[in-house]
């Protein structure tokens, strides 16, 4: 079995061309959704990053890993305790390990690792190929080192896995500036209007288009990013932001398509496993939030995922799969079609037979979502609908609890709370069971989400607060500024 794994970083689904996005962002990976399956409805059980990944690769959703933030007790694994064995139970049943038992030689291409100081993640991996950048560098330095590696398997490999991580996506937007604007002719999403920006411009939080690069509008990089603005002005600069991030998503595609034409040129292709994913998505301007991945809404929390099967696997060209689907549930399919078991303290579910048969998953009926980083959320999507409870707000003026209708209004603009409070009163019990069942079946006594809260909040927003304040109140938002200093007063320094 050979299995070809594309991880390219904050993919949004909704801009790719295969997704229906009205720009012509990505041939190549279209390419293969049109060979294979596309999933419509995979989502990420926590964003952003390190826990996003961490789930993949543990098979354990946050609250049972205790990763869920990018900093403090809740950005490590829980430590396993007496019980620990000479190899830990992470050791034995990470995602890698899992794939190596099935005689798969694993290898990735990779820099999240050490960018996260995600040692834990590195578990089960034959070979680890870092390219150095610390996730900041574009597909240039990451390319050569994985067609390097498909050249150096001999012609009996008949059994690996390539994980290639790719970042091109992700903020700060960097793609070369030879690689010309090859959107600047294309209008932007129709969502996207005057008055949308008009009222972020009024608005407030980190990312938000009056401080685009995090709670201010000064670049904290030594090296200017000229694809980027660091603030959204006008709908010139809203077209720049847009036209960055895809641009990016093309110059990741272009690699896609390079190191899928080497497979083909060692004969492989036909014969192995494509997959294409991401860790979360990518708001742009969707909340007020630009160039991030701050909540835990479908922007963040769905991703892409085509499953482009060997051609000795039967599945009709291009179907296209509407479950619900956590991403960890493909890891499981995974291992249980390379001949693998899957470990049982796993959180997610296998859809191997449901696959094999051209069906759809259909493995649930809702999925729970969690953002710890950013803010403190977890949310319910069932349905047509998504209910967003905060516990923190992550300096944005989020309401506790938030309603949407996901398909009637996609960027989130219209809040049916409270239009609809019979669906947050279901989505709330759905959310609290949810809740007593992953604690029922926890190793540790404390909700990691407490351990953030406790700690002082999501590790990005820790601190800054007085200054935020201050720059408030000094460019014409001292309501915003007053409605945060009431709401997080210890945070504000006026408790």
């Amino acid at each position: 079995m050979k299995v070809l794994y594309f991880d390219l970083d904050s993919l949004r689904a909704d801009h790719l061309g295969c997704y229906g996005y009205h720009r012509n962002t990505s041939p190549c990976i279209d390419r293969m959704a049109a060979q294979g399956v596309r999933f419509t409805g995979c989502h990420v059980s926590d964003a952003p990053c390190l826990p996003s990944r961490t789930a993949l690769f543990s098979g354990r959703v946050g609250i049972h890993s205790g990763v869920v933030n990018h900093g403090g007790l809740a950005a490590e694994m829980l430590p396993e305790g007496p019980a620990r064995d000479f190899v830990s139970a992470h050791g034995r049943n990470n995602w890698m390990s899992c794939l190596r038992r099935a005689g798969l030689r694993t290898a990735t291409v990779s820099s999240f690792g050490e960018r996260h100081s995600a040692w834990h993640w590195y578990a089960g991996f034959n070979e680890i190929m870092n390219c150095g950048g610390g996730g900041l560098e574009n597909a240039d330095p990451v390319e050569p080192l994985a067609l390097d590696w498909i050249a150096r398997q001999s012609e009996e490999a008949d059994n690996w896995f390539l994980h290639v991580n790719l970042w091109d996506p992700h903020t700060p937007y960097n793609t070369p500036e030879e690689f010309g604007e090859p959107f600047a002719d294309t209008p932007l999403p129709a969502w996207y209007t005057e008055e949308v920006l008009a009222r972020h411009r009024s608005g407030y939080g980190p990312h938000s288009a009056r401080e685009v690069v995090g709670f201010d509008s000064e670049w904290p990089f030594d090296r200017p990013y000229p694809r980027q603005p660091a603030e959204i002005k006008t709908m010139a600069d809203a077209r720049k932001m847009f036209d960055g991030y895809d641009t990016g998503v093309l110059y990741a595609d272009r690699t896609v398509g390079r190191i899928l034409d080497a497979v083909e040129k060692r004969g492989w292709l036909d014969d192995t496993w494509v997959i294409i994913s991401s860790d979360h998505g990518e708001n742009l301007g969707e909340f007020n939030i630009y160039g991030d991945h701050q909540t835990a809404d479908t922007i963040t929390s769905r991703v892409p995922l085509i499953i482009r099967p060997p051609k000795g696997v039967k599945q009709p060209a291009g179907r296209i799969d509407d479950s619900l689907i956590y991403q960890g549930d493909m890891a499981t399919t995974l291992i249980e079609l390379a001949g693998g078991k899957v470990p049982d303290n796993w959180d997610f579910r296998s859809f191997r037979e449901k696959f094999e048969a051209a069906q759809p998953a259909a493995l649930r009926n809702d999925l729970v979502l969690s953002q710890m980083a950013w803010s403190c959320q977890r949310s319910v999507r069932w349905g047509d609908w998504l209910c967003i409870r905060s516990y923190h707000d992550g300096f944005h003026g989020f309401p506790p609890v938030m309603l949407y209708h996901v398909k009637d209004d996609p960027h989130f603009q219209h809040d049916l709370a409270s239009d609809r409070p019979e669906l947050c009163h279901e989505a709330m019990a759905r959310l609290d069971r949810w809740m007593a069942e992953m604690m029922a079946t926890a190793t540790h006594s404390e909700d990691p989400m407490r351990t953030v809260l406790h700690e002082g909040g999501p590790l990005h927003t820790r601190g800054q607060l007085p200054a935020y304040l201050q720059r408030l109140r000094a460019t014409g938002r001292s309501a915003g500024a007053e409605a945060l200093a009431h709401a997080h007063p210890k945070e504000a320094g006026e408790a």
